[in-house]
């Protein structure tokens, strides 16, 4: 651990021993930390910014570089879940290879906050979608009022990548202006999407369907990489049935505004991506010049096939001119 914070020094220590496979010391670590943070620092904690999720709950404190969530304890018709099932979903990513496109997560039971630090918004919002974990009381009898979460996942905060693209957008749509930011808006527009569709095709390679690939599943770290954190719907992409869309049988089935055929529970139409991803022109040019066969049927079947067959593709977490490099007579091996 100490030769990696020499290369790595910003890292906590408690993710060093998280990816070394020492979870129980890397969340003993982390929880020194987050005390160490609580004593010296006095904002408080808020609903995190951002699209709010259908079943988890995320809040925040501004000045700690991390979000909590609360599996909700209920949740709108269109998300066929529960409680055990989302908590499963969790467990498989943690036991999983993250292939460098998942957020890590730490898993707490029964935490204390201090109450004075939680603004009454978010108290009123727990209180309102998750009142099963939530209680409000002096449990170790010194007078003190704790806000105690009865369970609650830790994930390092990022930008979420709808927020990102939306920046760009706005520094493309100014009027007026520096021709020097809207090219940097374009970058950042243009390295997103590519990154975006980096992420799911390494999630694929890892045998993960992400399920929900909305832009706000995905956020951007301060190293500019993209990484998928909403695992409440993801899937192994062996499990899943990838087909294309039938044709239309007749005009009353193409003028229909359901569907004509049969969806079973694991069937999954990639070419219907589209309209929720794309709806902006310039991410579609994009996407479709980096990343169009994620549109295809074919593409997700064939590595269904590769995975069923047992062939392993390497991925790599960092990028290229990240990596260390051997020296070998007169090439430079990866």
């Amino acid at each position: 651990v100490q030769f990696l914070r020499s290369m790595m020094p910003r890292k906590p220590r408690a993710e060093f021993y998280n990816a070394l496979g020492l979870a129980k010391q890397g969340k003993t670590l982390f929880y020194r930390d987050f005390l160490f943070h609580m004593r010296h620092s006095t904002d408080k904690f808020r609903i995190a910014p951002g699209i709010k999720g259908m079943v988890m709950l995320v809040f925040d404190l501004p000045s700690f570089p991390f979000v909590f969530k609360v599996i909700k304890d209920f949740y709108p018709p269109q998300k066929d879940t529960t409680r055990e099932q989302i908590r499963g979903k969790y467990l498989l990513v943690k036991q999983h290879d993250r292939v460098g496109r998942m957020a890590d997560t730490l898993e707490f039971s029964e935490v204390g906050f201090p109450r004075e630090r939680f603004t009454d918004e978010l108290i009123a919002e727990i209180q309102k979608f998750a009142p099963s974990q939530l209680e409000i009381s002096d449990r170790d009898g010194d007078g003190a009022t704790e806000v105690i979460v009865k369970h609650v996942y830790i994930e390092r905060r990022m930008i979420p990548l709808n927020i990102y693209l939306q920046e760009a957008f706005d520094a493309l749509r100014g009027e007026g202006g520096d021709e020097l930011l809207r090219q940097r808006a374009r970058q950042q527009l243009t390295r997103a999407v590519v990154e975006y569709g980096n992420a799911i095709k390494d999630l694929v390679a890892a045998n993960i369907f992400p399920g929900d690939m909305l832009w706000k599943n995905f956020g951007i770290t301060r190293h500019g990489k993209v990484v998928f954190y909403d695992y409440d719907e993801i899937e192994y992409i062996t499990d899943c049935n990838f087909r294309r869309v039938p044709a239309p049988r007749n005009e009353e089935d193409e003028m229909s505004g359901e569907v004509w055929y049969s969806v079973g529970r694991h069937d999954v139409f990639p070419e219907t991506f589209g309209p929720f991803l794309l709806g902006n022109p310039m991410v579609r040019e994009v996407f479709m010049k980096h990343h169009a066969d994620l549109l295809d049927a074919a593409f997700w079947q064939s590595h269904k096939e590769r995975i069923a067959s047992g062939h392993v593709f390497d991925v790599f977490p960092y990028e290229r001119d990240r990596r260390f490099h051997i020296q070998a007579g007169k090439e430079l091996l990866d």
